[in-house]
C-alpha cells in the first residue's frame, strides 16, 4: 500500500497521512457525528482521506459527514468548511455526470447532505433569510432530481410554518374525496404523511385514530396523503395499478385505513412538503395557516398539545 503527505486545502493547520486505494470510512465519520465528536471526524477523515484531485463520490459522501458532525455538535466552522468542500467537489463531478446516474448514489448522498449542513450553518449563525434563500436557490437548481425533496423539508423547516398551507395535489386518491383548503376553513386540519413499507407510521395511526376520536366533534379533520414508489411488499417491483392494489387490498386488511381519512395520492405533494422522512406530520389552523412541521413521530401527549392550542 503507497503512503503520502495530503496537500490539506481543506484546513491548512492539519497534515496527514493518505491511504491510496482505501475504501473511506463513512461508517466510524457517521458514529463520530452522531457522538457529537466533530473535531474526531475531522482527524479521521484527514488521515484517511485519499491525495486524488478530485474525490470520488463515495469520498464526498464521507466528506460530508464530517460536515454534519460539525452542524450535530456545534461546531460551525467544521460544518461550514466541509459542507462547502463537498457541495464544490459535487459541482466538479457534475460537469461531467448527471446527478441521479445509475451507480452514483453516493453523488447525491453527499450533495444534498452538504446543502443540507449549509443550511442550517447560514441559520444558526442568524441569518434565516439567507439560509432560506439559499434553500430556495437550491431546490430551483435541483428541481426534479432524488435530492429536491431533501432540499425542501430543511426549508419547510425553516419557513413553513406561519404560512398558509399550500393547496394539495387531490387528483388521484383513495376514500372520500380530499377536503380543499377552502373546505377547511374553520376547522384545524392535520395532514399525516405515510408510506406502506414505513414501520413508524404503523405505529403513527393508532395515536391518530385516538385523536380523531377525541377531537373530531370539536373541528379536526386529518388526511392522509401518500404516493406510490414503485413496489409492493418485500420489496418487488410493482406497477402503479398494483401497487395500488396492493394498498387497497393485503395492505389495508392488515392495515385498516380509516373511513374519516382521506388519502391524496401523488408524488408531488411529497415533493412540494419535503417529505424525505415518513410520517411527517403537518397541523393547519382554522384559517389554513401552518402552525406545525415536523418530519417523524410524534407521541400522543405532544400531538394533543398542539390540537388544544387550535381548538
Amino acid at each position: 500500500m503507497r503512503l503520502g503527505i495530503c496537500v490539506l486545502g481543506l484546513a491548512p493547520a492539519l497534515t496527514g497521512v493518505c491511504l491510496w486505494g482505501q475504501e473511506p470510512p463513512t461508517a466510524r465519520l457517521r458514529e463520530l457525528a452522531f457522538a457529537k465528536q466533530p473535531i474526531a471526524a475531522r482527524d479521521l477523515f484527514e488521515s484517511r482521506r485519499t491525495q486524488q484531485k478530485v474525490l470520488t463520490p463515495e469520498w464526498l459522501a464521507a466528506m460530508s459527514w464530517v460536515g454534519r458532525a460539525g452542524a450535530i455538535g456545534g461546531d460551525w466552522q467544521i460544518a461550514e468548511t466541509y459542507a462547502k468542500a463537498t457541495v464544490e467537489g459535487c459541482e466538479r463531478l457534475l460537469g461531467s455526470r448527471e446527478l441521479d446516474a445509475d451507480g452514483e448514489a453516493p453523488l447525491p448522498i453527499a450533495l444534498g447532505a452538504a446543502i443540507e449542513t449549509l443550511g442550517k450553518f447560514y441559520d444558526a449563525a442568524g441569518g434565516r433569510g439567507r439560509a432560506v434563500g439559499y434553500l430556495r436557490k437550491q431546490s430551483r437548481k435541483y428541481a426534479g432530481t432524488s435530492i429536491e425533496t431533501r432540499i425542501n423539508k430543511n426549508l419547510n423547516l425553516l419557513d413553513l410554518a406561519g404560512k398558509p398551507m399550500p393547496a394539495l395535489d387531490a387528483a388521484q386518491y383513495l376514500g372520500a374525496k380530499p377536503p380543499t383548503m377552502e373546505r377547511l376553513r374553520g376547522h384545524a386540519a392535520l395532514f399525516f404523511f405515510w408510506a406502506h413499507w414505513c414501520s413508524d407510521c404503523k405505529m403513527q395511526k393508532p395515536i391518530l385514530e385516538r385523536l380523531h376520536e377525541r377531537y373530531a366533534e370539536r373541528g379536526l379533520r386529518i388526511v392522509g396523503p401518500t404516493r406510490l414508489y414503485g413496489y409492493v411488499v418485500n420489496g418487488d417491483d410493482a406497477t402503479p395499478a398494483e401497487e395500488l392494489a396492493y394498498i387497497e387490498g393485503p395492505y389495508s386488511r392488515r392495515y385498516p385505513l380509516p373511513a374519516w381519512m382521506p388519502v391524496p395520492i401523488s408524488e408531488e405533494n411529497f415533493v412540494r412538503f419535503g417529505v424525505s422522512s415518513t410520517p411527517t406530520l403537518v397541523l393547519a389552523d382554522r384559517s389554513g395557516i401552518v402552525r406545525l412541521y415536523h418530519p417523524g413521530r410524534m407521541s400522543e401527549a405532544e400531538l394533543s398539545r398542539e390540537i388544544e392550542a387550535l381548538l
